[in-house]
């Protein structure tokens, strides 16, 4: 069977898809969490359904969703430990002569303060152009999200505008902003796209 297999490797982590022996590692990252630190951190959460089979259906999902260029899920791992440390994904929003997707990511709350986040964002940008074959990566994020918008500009990426009523959240609609990457901003030469137009 064909899979998705793309791995990143920085000075300290590796980022590449999950697999069922990551189950402990994954397991651990989520339990160990602490209470929310804000209100944009979803903190401890409950793993009670979250049995091996369940992570097995997640990472069979994964890959279909990573075959089919809908989403690409990394899971963040120390390169000797193998400790999980949260996840990045990008969502491919349109190809053709956009070549257009969103990332996301998320770092459990006990390992924040130790430069994880920027280390595996900026490897992912760089994955995501060189790689996956994106031009433009935006990052959606709410307008008082201020340790998103940090990481956002710690890794280069441009402010760009505010979408108005963008999200809807919390039984509202909701402003985002949006930071941009592109080629120039992580070092790279711009090409034309990957896939046939």
């Amino acid at each position: 069977m064909t899979s998705w297999t793309l791995t990143i490797t920085t000075e300290r982590l590796i980022l590449r898809p999950q697999e069922l022996t990551d189950y402990e590692h994954w397991y651990a990252g989520f339990a160990e969490r602490m209470k929310s630190q804000h209100q944009y951190d979803d903190g401890f959460v409950s793993l009670e359904h979250c049995d091996r089979a369940w992570f097995a259906n997640l990472c069979r999902r994964h890959q279909q969703e990573a075959l089919a260029d809908l989403l690409f899920v990394f899971g963040i791992f120390d390169r000797n430990t193998g400790e999980h440390f949260g996840n990045i994904n990008f969502s491919t929003i349109k190809r053709e002569n956009c070549q257009w997707a969103v990332i996301g990511y998320e770092i459990h709350n006990q390992h924040w303060r130790k430069g994880i986040g920027k280390e595996s964002v900026r490897a992912a940008l760089v994955a995501g152009i060189e790689s996956l074959g994106y031009h433009r990566i935006e990052a959606v994020i709410n307008v008082d999200n201020q340790a998103s918008i940090a990481l956002a500009e710690s890794v280069g990426m441009q402010k760009e505008c505010v979408r108005y009523g963008f999200l809807y959240e919390n039984e509202q609609w909701v402003d985002q902003l949006i930071y941009v990457a592109s080629p120039h901003n992580v070092n790279l030469v711009e090409n034309p796209p990957v896939i046939a137009i």
